[in-house]
């Protein structure tokens, strides 16, 4: 292998051939022409090293099958390459839109850094509380992923206390002027898809556009609130509370908040909802008061999970590339455990629109739409009394 590598390699170059065997620390810089010092400053991350023989050392590493010993490793920089996210595994709808792209792309994303990733399971919140500080305590990881950030979260400030690293999947501290200090953050403008969902749903013709959020705890529900509620602004549209409803997590939860709005006097002729699992769930309503999604009631969703292309008619919805988000917070995180300031490492995403056949242009009035619902409720207490 050793002469091969050489053979294609400029030869202008002082870059000598590793010996045969499992290669070590000196020989890997000896093929790179580099001392031991910089070539371990440059796997360790080491801000004195240029991002350009940054990524040719680790490019060389992985190419020749170098790999540190993690234990000396740990020795010598007090860091162990790892990772870590804790799943609370007791929530209703258990991060199952966009678990497994997003893992798959962090895991990939600290591979390419030559750092592993873990992933843990808690029952609580306490109990979250509890598994991030044995991983830290066992020296397991470095720095955390902390998926869906509430608005006041436990996890930030425990993590504050005992001076770890962490990146936040959203954002925190719902409210304030600016964003808290020392804080990195990945996030999708969740707000921006649902203010286009509204405007886009008037652009159809609809007057009467009623919203399904979900736990408001959350950080990303109050923003996609707020959205809808710019979105109503801007097209020119009345508030009216009754059509807000909030709570949905669950495809049983968007059915039944779903319901709610259509026993309305004047029940909406559109619904956008602040998850794809909602707003699914809200189809076996419409079916039941023999309303058709698309043609008398029209839905947008969000998150853009598969299931939404099988639903019929396919689900319009906001595409998360969830890949894409795990890869991007694995990579800002090992940045930051790196050494880079925590509050230069905030990025915010778009989601895009798919569009499928769950919207378009109102065929009913409010007032039509409600007696359609009653003539249906009616015939089926009459099939019911016979």
């Amino acid at each position: 292998m050793g002469a091969n590598l050489t053979h294609r390699r400029d030869t202008s170059k002082v870059e000598h051939p590793p010996v045969s065997g499992r290669i070590k620390l000196d020989e890997l810089a000896a093929h790179l022409g580099l001392s031991k010092s910089t070539v371990s400053r440059a796997l360790n991350g080491y801000t004195d090293i240029s991002e350009t023989t940054r990524k040719r050392v680790e490019t060389a590493a992985r190419k020749l099958g170098y790999r540190p010993l993690s234990h000396a490793q740990a020795i010598r920089t007090g860091r162990v390459r790892a990772i870590a996210m804790v799943l609370n595994s007791d929530e209703p709808d258990g991060h199952n839109p966009f678990l497994q792209e997003f893992l798959a792309g962090a895991c990939e994303a600290a591979s390419g850094y030559d750092w592993t990733m873990t992933i843990s399971t808690a029952q609580s919140e306490q109990d979250t509380l509890k598994v991030l500080g044995r991983l830290v305590e066992e020296h397991k990881a470095d720095g955390f992923i902390l998926p869906r950030t509430a608005v006041n979260d436990s996890r930030v400030r425990f993590l504050r206390h005992m001076q770890v690293p962490f990146i936040l999947y959203g954002r925190t501290a719902y409210g304030r002027a600016k964003p808290p200090e020392n804080t990195s953050w990945f996030d999708i403008s969740g707000e921006a898809a649902i203010r286009k969902a509204v405007l886009r749903l008037a652009g159809y013709g609809h007057t009467r556009i009623g919203y399904v959020g979900s736990d408001l705890k959350f950080n990303y529900s109050n923003l996609r609130r707020d959205g809808y509620f710019e979105g109503l602004n801007v097209a020119g549209l009345p508030l009216d509370p009754e059509l807000v409803r909030n709570g949905a997590r669950t495809r049983e939860e968007g059915a039944e908040e779903g319901r709610a709005l259509l026993r309305l006097d004047r029940p909406p002729t559109a619904i956008v909802f602040a998850t794809d699992l909602a707003a699914l769930g809200f189809y076996s309503v419409a079916t039941d008061l023999g309303l058709t999604v698309g043609h008398e009631i029209s839905v947008i969703g969000y998150d853009g999970i598969p299931e939404c292309q099988y639903a019929r008619p396919g689900l319009t919805t906001f595409n998360v590339d969830s890949r894409a988000a795990g890869a991007r917070l694995a990579t800002l995180l090992i940045r930051q455990i790196r050494g880079e300031d925590p509050d230069t490492l905030r990025e915010l995403g778009e989601a895009t629109l798919t569009e499928r056949a769950s919207d378009g242009p109102p065929t009913l009035t409010p007032e039509g739409l409600a007696e359609k619902i009653l003539n249906s409720n009616e015939r089926k207490l009459g099939g019911n009394h016979q």
